[in-house]
């Protein structure tokens, strides 16, 4: 695969991930949406969607990563460190451009939902000290979310730990499939990463929110805090090294595991 290939396969699986993913997230929790109030087990099966698509769309053109905590593994677990940075760049691209393109797919509910007086009421405030049961931060609120990830419980050792250990089951996951050349022929490798997915978001996304993928994390998050969107509050920096720093952890650890075990 050429650098230009893989460039342009992870910007298509990544912004595919992300506009269907941050897509089932904006359905359930905008108003005036017909997928609103759907719940948690709708936004984990959409995710799980999502990966799936991503994979199917960009494995012949750069292998389908669509994760910088998948490539970082994978280059630890085969000693490649070829096009590594091509993978992230890609990557972050593509989850900028996915980003935006559910701002555009649900522009009317982000602009009915953020001007609802209840809600920008309540936006301002989380934003002030105090607010939200005394709550000095401001977490993410039903835009943000659409977003990025949020703790429920914010606890940095907690929350780090959290998106670790889901981190390091999925690539762990990835790379135990990679060896299996059935999986790969037959195309149900794809398949069996979004089921993962779909796991560890019902198994382990309550107190994080999973993001198990610094670009899907960091990417839209930058996208929220340069959208001209009303009332639309903070977008918890603070936060931003968690879901970036944890899930590059799991990666290098799911390798160092499978170096170890196999």
């Amino acid at each position: 695969m050429s650098s230009s290939d893989i460039f342009i396969g992870e910007i298509l699986g990544t912004a595919v991930l992300i506009l269907l993913g941050g897509g089932v997230v904006a359905g359930v929790v905008l108003k005036k949406s017909k997928a609103f109030g759907a719940g948690w087990v709708a936004i984990t099966f959409g995710w799980g969607f999502a990966v799936l698509s991503g994979v199917y769309i960009s494995t012949e053109l750069s292998g389908a990563h669509i994760n910088p905590a998948v490539t970082l593994g994978l280059a630890l677990d085969t000693g490649n460190w070829d096009h590594v940075w091509v993978y992230w760049a890609g990557q972050m691209v593509g989850a900028m451009i996915g980003a935006a393109l559910v701002w555009i797919a649900y522009f009317g509910h982000f602009q009915a939902h953020l001007r609802d007086p209840a809600v920008a009421a309540a936006e301002q405030s989380a934003e002030r000290p105090g607010g939200e049961g005394h709550r000095p931060h401001k977490g993410p609120g039903p835009v943000l979310g659409i977003f990025s990830t949020g703790p429920e419980i914010r606890s940095p050792w907690q929350n780090f730990a959290t998106e670790l250990i889901a981190t390091t089951v999925l690539v762990l996951a990835v790379l135990r499939l990679g060896v299996n050349s059935d999986l790969q022929v037959t195309g149900l490798g794809g398949l069996m990463v979004a089921l993962v997915v779909v796991g560890i978001g019902l198994s382990l996304g309550g107190p994080t929110g999973y993001a198990i993928n610094p670009a899907r994390d960091l990417g839209p998050r930058i996208v929220h805090a340069l959208l001209p969107l009303p009332n639309k509050g903070g977008s918890d920096w603070g936060y931003a090294w968690i879901p970036v720093l944890g899930p590059l952890a799991g990666g290098a650890l799911a390798a160092g595991i499978s170096r170890l075990a196999f």
